[in-house]
């Protein structure tokens, strides 16, 4: 295992941040297990580091992000936020979690969430903003910010993006933890597998599989399928045409047709 260059949890004097790397796939594990892997300014800032490192690391085909301990995320460090009461650090706070939010999507490369336990508020927005989700069925989502009188209004964005409205509305005005179940039936997750050995071999399998494709091809996809996401029918299929196109003109695209037909393998170029 290596250690990613992140910050130490003072009162551990451990890492935030690990990172392991094997076969084309990166996993970062959120490291503060006594504070149920809450995202604190360093820890956010580490994950923002990692994952401007994985994006030119042209080793690194798939990213799976996971956590130590019982939880997966509980969200914002709320010692940390009580302890810095102002308009300038909450503004900077937010913007920090949306600019984290936003690399993950930006990311070219798939990120898969891979949940043991509760992930809430801000957790759940981590989960709901990775491309992909496995859980266990001991996993549960919530968005609870109203029960503290503090909507989760950032969690909101993403969660709304992947669930349908009344879900999201529930959750959001309940604060209502939902199960691995739930979620998997409301498009929060992709599956869920009964303990913590069915978890680590389904995300195994997962990242495994989506590692073996085009890297080029992984990295057009993924910017193609959000862009077009709000845009007007017409637009978006003029667009994806054009991607289409641009796509067919790469030599991994050729590459994979011709090995298609040939009935072998495929040699990625990333090109």
């Amino acid at each position: 295992m290596t250690t990613a260059p992140a910050p130490e949890d003072t009162g551990t004097m451990e890492p935030l941040l690990l990172r392991d790397d094997a076969d084309g796939i990166a996993t970062l594990i959120l490291n503060r297990p006594a504070a149920r892997n809450a995202l604190s300014v360093d820890l956010m800032t580490a994950l923002q580091d990692a994952f401007a490192a994985i994006a030119v690391d042209d080793t690194v085909k798939v990213v799976v992000l996971a956590a130590n301990g019982p939880a997966f995320c509980a969200g914002h460090d709320l010692k940390e936020v009580r302890a810095n009461p102002g308009r300038a650090f909450y503004e900077a706070l937010f913007q920090q979690c949306s600019n984290l939010m936003l690399s993950i999507v930006r990311l070219p490369k798939p990120v898969i969430a891979k949940v043991q336990g509760m992930a809430t508020a801000a957790g759940c927005q981590l989960v709901a903003t990775c491309d992909l989700a496995v859980a266990t069925e001991h996993a549960r989502f919530a968005t609870p910010g109203v029960n503290i009188g503090l909507f989760c209004s950032t969690p909101m964005v993403a969660l709304s993006r992947n669930v349908g409205r009344k879900t999201a509305m529930e959750m959001l005005l309940t604060g209502r933890p939902i199960t691995a179940v739930e979620a998997k039936a409301a498009g929060l997750v992709n599956a869920v597998v009964p303990d913590a050995a069915a978890l680590d071999a389904a995300v195994t399998e997962l990242a495994t599989g989506i590692a073996s494709k085009s890297p080029l091809t992984l990295a057009i996809g993924k910017e193609a399928f959000h862009r077009q996401l709000d845009m007007p029918l017409a637009d978006a299929y003029a667009y994806a045409s054009d991607v289409m196109t641009t796509n067919m003109l790469a030599h991994d695209a050729e590459e994979g047709i011709d090995a298609f037909l040939e009935k072998r393998e495929p040699h990625w170029a990333g090109e």
